[in-house]
């Protein structure tokens, strides 16, 4: 009996999970075409094919979606550079944060849709306190990834948590202005400047 409990708990959490990440799928494609502001709510359980309730029970509202598809999306690129990095050695530090940064540099480039979404939010996916709900896995983040390495390698930085944070806007708020308007200079141009900064930044 309780077997079958399981069973049948398990298939309505499949269920619920199938239907909330159907709304996000739905609402990326609608905000990436129509854009936020000409989505409706109704548009997008139209699209998801499920009832306009469903939405709300997981969804506060159209921006409450935006939100968690930001956090979503710069969060999938930082655990896949994470994954890329498992797969090469690199001893120092300061290269595999760099190596981390210039992965997800590198697929916003590819992706002209992700990056005009993401905009200058990527540190969402590193610190939304709802990150863990949301992605639903047990998967060290970048945050996590950060911290323990200057613990590990002993380095002296006054505050570990702002320098990631100072990191990840500067490569966030930058990056988008040199891939969608090559200003101050090309994203290729402008890498070598902002590495070495990145550099400085984890040496104080």
């Amino acid at each position: 009996m309780r077997d079958l409990e399981k069973k049948i708990k398990s298939k309505i959490k499949l269920k619920k999970e199938e239907k909330k990440q159907k709304l996000l799928s739905s609402a990326y494609k609608l905000f990436t075409t129509k854009g936020i502001k000409n989505t409706s709510i109704q548009d997008i359980v139209d699209s998801a094919e499920v009832a306009k309730g469903t939405f709300y029970l997981y969804f506060k509202d159209k921006y409450d979606i935006e939100e968690k598809l930001i956090i979503q999306k710069s969060c999938q690129l930082f655990n896949e550079a994470l994954k890329n990095l498992e797969n090469n050695y690199i001893e120092n530090f300061d290269d595999e944060i760099i190596y981390v940064i210039n992965y997800v540099i590198d697929e916003l480039v590819k992706d002209n849709t992700l990056i005009n979404f993401i905009s200058k939010d990527l540190s969402l996916g590193v610190y939304n306190d709802k990150l863990a709900r949301l992605m639903d896995n047990n998967e060290i983040g970048l945050y996590d990834v950060f911290i323990n390495g200057v613990k590990e390698k002993n380095i002296e930085l006054e505050n570990p948590d702002v320098t990631l944070f100072m990191i990840i806007e500067l490569v966030s708020s930058t990056c988008f202005t040199a891939i969608t308007k090559n200003i101050p200079l090309s994203i290729n141009e402008y890498k070598p400047y902002l590495y070495s900064t990145i550099r400085k930044m984890l040496h104080n």
